[in-house]
């Protein structure tokens, strides 16, 4: 893996050490980071990335160092060090170096980490409903895109994978559909496109809302709402956004089968058309 990370001022290559056995991030947990994708010379809502990195930060009382312009141009620098068709992964990071418990913010740091990653094949996920959940905003931090909140998406994954699954269907506290482990979901019943209401367990995707917009446009009728599990087991389509992978069929739901429809097939043109809209220069 090919990767560059901008940290103290200078660009690094490889996996630099940046946290020691003291820093609060690394023993405390106060890293938030985001992750924006570059590809076929776009880079999709970079700006927004680096926007919802500093609401991150302040939702876990760090102090960001930088500004999301900063954090933007400095981006748009590392992508530059790349091959021009090269797909990236950007992770911008902040972390409290100290603290005891509670961070203290004036102790912030930040990094850029940019690694080669091709995109996905979209060839259809094939997902189970896990015994995991996502926690209530009392009882993490659910309003950051924080690391902390992570192992939990790990040991569904983990769940899944063990079952012969690639991705987990997590449910909320009350028991309804929240997300994947690592992605948005969507399902298509009829003629309604539906996907979970963002009730606060969960991020509201920056890539779930361009396609929702995108569908919208197209014509569809889009709603967030109530999602429960036994929908997406009799659904006519099923698929997933998120960021890693932008748009992505889902063709198995435990022993129902599906096939990629006509709805998820327009979402993701219609991401591609946008996203090719604004290229690199």
């Amino acid at each position: 893996m090919t990767a560059l990370t901008f940290v103290d001022g200078e660009w690094l290559e490889g996996n630099p050490g940046i946290m020691g056995p003291m820093s609060h991030g690394s023993w405390m947990a106060s890293t938030v980071f985001d992750g924006a994708r570059v590809f076929e010379n776009c880079a999709p809502d970079l700006d927004r990335h680096c926007e919802r990195l500093i609401h991150s930060a302040h939702a876990m009382e760090l102090q960001p160092v930088v500004t999301a312009r900063e954090i933007l141009d400095l981006a748009l620098e590392g992508i530059g060090k790349f091959p021009r068709d090269t797909a990236l992964y950007v992770r911008p990071m902040f972390w409290a170096e100290t603290g005891f418990v509670a961070p203290d913010p004036e102790s912030t740091r930040f990094c850029l980490t940019l690694h080669e990653a091709p995109m996905p094949e979209p060839k259809g996920t094939a997902v189970t409903l896990s015994k995991y959940r996502r926690p209530l905003p009392e009882t993490m931090p659910t309003d950051a895109k924080a690391a902390c909140l992570y192992p939990t998406s790990g040991r569904a994954l983990r769940e899944a994978r063990t079952k012969g699954f690639d991705n987990a269907v997590m449910l909320d506290g009350l028991g309804n559909v929240a997300e994947l482990a690592t992605a948005n979901i969507w399902l298509v019943l009829g003629e309604e496109v539906a996907t979970p209401a963002p009730n606060g367990t969960f991020l509201n995707g920056i890539t779930k809302q361009r396609v929702k917009a995108l569908l919208q446009d197209a014509g569809y009728k889009v709603v967030e709402r109530r999602v429960t599990f036994d929908e997406l087991r009799h659904a006519d389509e099923v698929f997933s956004t998120g960021n890693y992978g932008k748009v992505m069929p889902i063709v198995r739901v435990d022993d129902s089968h599906l096939q990629p429809g006509p709805v998820y097939r327009t979402a993701r043109q219609a991401y591609w058309d946008w996203a090719h809209a604004y290229p690199l220069l």
